[in-house]
């Protein structure tokens, strides 16, 4: 890890790779404000956390990143240069602090509290003692489950985008049309009659693995958790870093087809570096 992209500055600087993510994951995350998660190694404070809802918010289509602005900040702090950047260039050495890691997210269905949304985001969330085999089954069947609700139909049209985090599975729906916050609670939160409880029940039939709706890890549970779905939530973005609760790099996220659901893939992801990752 102390070669390539991460330190392809001459120091760890996260912007010099993310610099190369912006372009692939534009049209995914569109207008909705950029989110970074910045661990603070050795310290009472174990990340900081900008975000749009806090910071004045950063955009993809604000972003440029050049050359020269990567090099002042090769060995320097925002206030030693600040005179020579602009006030976008600040704000994004704000949130991308050089020669420290971070991960990359993004408000789902953007920032504030009670908005409508147009994807709902569905955290596959495996308790300990889950094999990859039983993780890889109830994701197949969850996308049947998915792609067979008629209610659904009903409600939306809708894309399929699946992601791998780093150690476990996303899976959006990219909604075609916009619904109101109120028709999380209705159709996607955790209670008896939504559709993310139908879906953990048909599958807990169908493979005889555990499944539940909800947000709370399990031992031996698969979790299906819509939680970060309602506007104001934060959720990883496509080729974002995977740190772990000391800061340390330890998977990436990249998107992935129903075709890679093959054994074995877990291992694979499990080695990507970054530069492999900008690959995918």
């Amino acid at each position: 890890m102390k070669k390539g992209v991460l330190y392809s500055t001459g120091q760890l600087d996260c912007l010099a790779y993310y610099s190369k993510v912006f372009p692939k994951i534009k049209r995914f995350v569109g207008n909705r404000e950029l989110a970074t998660k910045t661990f603070i190694p050795q310290s009472n404070i174990p990340f900081i956390l900008h975000r749009g809802s806090d910071d004045p918010a950063l955009r993809l289509s604000a972003i440029k990143i050049t050359q020269g602005f990567l090099k002042k900040r090769l060995g320097k702090k925002l206030h030693q240069v600040e005179k020579e950047l602009n006030e976008t260039q600040k704000l994004i050495w704000r949130y991308f602090v050089p020669r420290k890691f971070m991960e990359l997210h993004y408000a789902c269905n953007y920032e504030g509290a009670g908005k409508s949304f147009n994807r709902v985001f569905i955290d596959i969330d495996a308790g300990k003692n889950i094999q990859e085999s039983k993780y890889i089954e109830v994701v197949k069947q969850l996308l049947k489950e998915i792609k067979k609700d008629k209610d659904l139909k009903k409600l939306t049209s809708f894309r399929i985008y699946l992601l791998w985090t780093g150690k476990s599975m996303h899976i959006y729906l990219l909604l075609n049309k916009k619904l109101p916050h109120t028709a999380y609670n209705k159709y996607f939160a955790f209670t008896k009659n939504t559709l993310t409880n139908k879906w953990a029940q048909n599958i807990s039939k169908q493979t005889n693995i555990k499944v539940k709706a909800g947000h709370q890890r399990t031992s031996g549970t698969i979790i299906l958790d819509t939680s970060a779905t309602p506007s104001g939530k934060l959720a990883r973005c496509p080729y974002s870093l995977h740190l772990n609760s000391k800061g340390k790099f330890d998977g990436i996220s990249v998107p992935l087809k129903e075709s890679d659901l093959k054994m074995g893939i877990f291992n694979k992801l499990k080695k990507l570096t970054p530069e492999k990752a900008l690959k995918y």
